[in-house]
């Protein structure tokens, strides 16, 4: 075993070894990188300014001194209250894609295949996009990744149905999971994906998600991300994005459980007349922390990019937005806008927004704007004078504030999933 400086990594990794953690999906150039990185920084904690209110290494310290990698075997009876009608059906289970729970599908020029059936070709790309080098999460990852899958869509192709990609962790005690997958949108293809994340284990569970999602010529790719783990999971979910000339990226997230949630989300526009939308909606509670960090690399001309993210927290629960907008020399007549929007339902709560702008053209329009304040108290009380009840009337206005982000879901019956668990989450 290397020789590590920060103890807490030499024993996380000693014990996924121990476990059964392998090496061998990603190339081994970026292994040795992933080592390299790993041996040098150690698990990021809050003297690192990205990881300020996200202390990882003491939450590992702290929740997970041991590791048990024993999972409960699933049935398709345990997969299918968690399935979309209308959509195709694939489950990733404890960071392993699994044929055997997934919906048998034919779709013309659309391929997924597990990480350990690739070709040469598919498989040096894997890590061509999230550097281990970037983050010492991904530099986990890259080590001990579950056997993912490579999803490709095919030039010309529009897939008719969104895919639906269930991922389950199913622990028996302590575990750590690592998941994983390539997501390549050829020349003029589309696709709406769905990623909804479960534990349905009854023990802890570290969940460490990365995802590398490359957009060809006029691509045009869909994304919700459903979050609801519950208080047992502790996650960090990593997308990396590369976008191409004329493609359009947008991503929904909704986070609406799970005692610690880091959501870091790339954005690459690496070609003029690119477009990225990225929204985001959590509510927080206990002492829940939900961590959101946006990075949109403007790097060619003609590009737009828009955030919106709205947190509701309360207890003693904390909520983050930090985002950035890099504008480069080369990237003129970008168009850019952030807005972060926030409640806080108790004096104890938190919310820590930091939107940035980084701009080195000078044609541009970029930006952003951030509020955080309680319940409105002059709505509460017309509500209230109209013969509402005071916790029916605090729901209609926080259903209120969040409608807006989840009337993106186009999907109606996740579209309305969300809306219970949102209710729910209140």
């Amino acid at each position: 075993m290397i020789d590590l400086k920060s103890n807490i990594t030499q024993n996380l990794l000693e014990q996924l070894q121990k476990q059964g953690g392998k090496i061998g999906f990603i190339p081994d150039a970026e292994i040795v990188e992933a080592i390299r990185f790993l041996e040098e920084k150690g698990m990021p904690n809050n003297k690192i300014e990205d990881y300020k209110y996200c202390n990882i290494e003491s939450y590992i310290r702290k929740e997970f001194k041991t590791i048990d990698q024993s999972f409960i075997e699933l049935t398709h009876n345990d997969i299918t209250p968690l399935k979309i009608d209308e959509a195709i059906n694939l489950v990733v289970v404890n960071g392993n894609y699994n044929k055997d729970l997934s919906e048998k599908m034919i779709i013309k020029r659309f391929n997924i295949v597990p990480f350990n059936e690739l070709q040469m070709a598919e498989k040096s790309r894997l890590s061509s996009l999230a550097k281990s080098s970037s983050d010492a999460l991904i530099a986990l990852n890259t080590l001990f990744s579950g056997n993912g899958f490579y999803l490709e869509v095919e030039k010309d192709t529009v897939i008719p149905m969104p895919i639906h990609i269930i991922y389950v962790s199913t622990g028996n005690n302590n575990c750590f999971t690592n998941t994983r997958n390539f997501i390549d949108i050829k020349d003029n293809s589309e696709i709406t994906i769905v990623e909804s994340f479960y534990n349905l284990g009854n023990s802890k569970v570290f969940s460490n998600y990365v995802s590398e999602k490359l957009l060809g010529e006029n691509a045009k790719l869909k994304c919700f991300t459903i979050q609801n783990e519950g208080n047992l999971s502790y996650s960090v979910n990593t997308n990396q994005v590369k976008t191409n000339r004329y493609s359009n990226y947008s991503n929904t997230t909704i986070t609406l459980s799970g005692e610690l949630v880091r959501n870091n989300h790339n954005v690459v526009l690496a070609s003029p007349n690119c477009e990225a939308h990225l929204n985001g909606l959590f509510i927080t509670n206990g002492n829940q922390l939900v961590d959101n960090h946006t990075l949109i690399d403007h790097q060619m001309p003609n590009c737009e990019s828009h955030e919106l993210y709205k947190g509701i927290a309360k207890d003693k629960s904390t909520g983050v937005f930090n985002g950035k907008i890099f504008v480069r020399q080369d990237a003129q007549k970008t168009n850019a806008y952030q807005s972060s929007k926030n409640i806080l339902l108790s004096d104890d709560a938190t919310i820590n927004t930091k939107p940035q702008l980084e701009i080195y053209a000078d044609d541009v329009k970029c930006s952003h704007g951030t509020s955080t304040g309680k319940v409105d108290e002059e709505s509460l009380f017309y509500l209230k004078a109209r013969g509402i009840g005071d916790l029916s009337a605090r729901k209609l206005l926080l259903r209120a504030f969040a409608q807006e982000l989840i009337d993106k879901i186009e999907i109606s019956s996740l579209q309305d999933r969300v809306l219970h668990l949102f209710d729910k989450a209140l």
